[in-house]
């Protein structure tokens, strides 16, 4: 009888963990699900950086929760969500189920994303998004807290902040070819791939470019796997554009750039080119993207705080290329969701949330500090500006990507200059100096 009873107790106790989710002391490893478009660059980016944050947490002896230690250990998930939705919700699926992890980190391209989203809400999951950039994801944390407070924007800050971050960009280099070119109306062609992130970004750039005193020469579209642009380069050298300004995530950044600078079009290009961004960018459009200039997050010897650099050479040592903005995988692993777990003490989801929305922490691209909206709700979105998340703006020269923005950027008059340590100057292509030199 009394085994009896105690196989009764036993089955009792497993299926009430089951319910509940095993408690710390039950259990030797954090799993952490790590999803993306594996097979494409920023799915490369968010293994590469929560890699390197397993690397490091595990080598210092693992997590302390609760008084116990505890090793990370991260599960893959291909999202393919480039190409289909489903496949990414199946995979987010199977984290939850199969696996049974812990956290989510990852997550790239919107429409997927929201998808997964709802996936890891149902199941009460904690999930950094850290690549896509659309404010709905986070407006539905504010909006049904109740229901969506478990997901947190790791990276990058939102479409709304890259595209005020790429205006000042576009101001920026609009003002260095005025200066030196002497180009008094400066007519800016809007080039954005179809995709919901963008959508959002056109719409602002056609009513906010003319305020700038500069032309709205025209809008293209292309799609985001375009292998040839040729038609909408042609047009837009008709249009007599001084300015692309590019957004772009995809893959049609490459024959983009690739194929404007065989032309030679008479037009510098400035905006979002997320393959600009990764070192193979020069190989891969044959040395035609030289001078393209791309927000990006990070760059070989610029140092945005004192953990930049760390990161940026360990990452290169590591896997063999800078890091693109997906890699913030490391930062949320190491940054926001570790020291959440060991102040808390637990793996509980309510509980770790509490703690994350109000962490204020520095990361190697600035600090994370979680906005609330106008009526004061909490947003779980990354807060933009001087003192918190800036992005820098990259330029291709000469085989290498440099920083050249912010170069004395002040965000107000009376604000103090800004210049991280290691950005030089902003080149103008010669061809377009001859076509426009008088």
């Amino acid at each position: 009888m009394k085994t009896v009873r105690s196989l009764i107790i036993i089955s009792l106790v497993c299926v009430l963990a089951l319910a509940v989710g095993v408690p710390a002391w039950g259990k030797d490893t954090i799993k952490i699900g790590v999803i993306g478009p594996m097979q494409f660059v920023q799915g490369k980016g968010h293994w590469n950086g929560a890699v390197m944050a397993m690397e490091e947490i595990n080598a210092a002896g693992g997590v302390n929760v609760g008084g116990k230690k505890m090793k990370i250990e991260l599960v893959q998930a291909d999202s393919n969500e480039f190409l289909n939705v489903t496949d990414a919700t199946n995979a987010m699926e199977l984290l939850m189920t199969r696996h049974r992890v812990d956290f989510v980190v990852g997550g790239f391209r919107t429409e997927a994303v929201l998808a997964m989203q709802d996936i890891a809400m149902e199941y009460e999951k904690i999930f950094f998004g850290a690549g896509a950039a659309h404010p709905e994801l986070c407006l539905r944390v504010a909006q049904d807290y109740d229901t969506y407070k478990y997901f947190f924007r790791a990276a990058p800050f939102n479409s709304n902040f890259l595209v005020r971050t790429s205006f000042l960009h576009l101001q920026f280099v609009a003002g260095i070819l005025k200066s030196q070119l002497d180009l008094p109306n400066i007519k800016v062609a809007i080039v954005a791939e179809k995709a919901m992130w963008a959508d959002p970004m056109v719409t602002a750039s056609e009513g906010v470019i003319p305020k700038f005193g500069m032309e709205v020469a025209g809008v293209w579209r292309p799609s985001p796997v375009a292998t040839d642009v040729t038609a909408e380069l042609s047009a837009i050298q008709r249009s007599g554009a001084h300015v692309i300004f590019t957004i772009f995530s995809s893959s049609v950044g490459i024959p983009f750039a690739r194929q404007a600078g065989e032309l030679k079009i008479p037009a510098v290009q400035v905006g979002i080119n997320v393959e600009a961004q990764k070192d193979g960018f020069w190989e891969a459009t044959q040395g035609q993207g030289n001078y393209i200039f791309t927000l990006n997050t990070y760059a070989r010897g610029v140092e945005q705080t004192e953990l930049t650099l760390p990161f940026v050479n360990k990452y290169v040592e590591r896997f063999g290329e800078t890091p693109t903005y997906t890699a913030d995988t490391y930062s949320a692993i190491r940054y926001s969701l570790v020291p959440a777990i060991e102040n808390a003490g637990t793996l509980d989801s309510d509980k770790l949330v509490e703690v994350i929305r109000d962490q204020v922490v520095k990361t190697p691209t600035g600090t994370i500090k979680y906005m609330k909206d106008e009526q004061g709700r909490y947003l779980h979105e990354l807060t933009w500006g001087p003192g918190y998340l800036l992005g820098l703006g990259v330029q291709w020269q000469d085989g290498k990507m440099a920083g050249v923005w912010p170069n004395k950027w002040k965000a107000a008059p009376e604000a103090p200059e800004i210049t991280y340590k290691g950005i030089v100057d902003y080149k103008i292509p010669p061809w377009v100096v001859e076509a426009y030199k008088k």
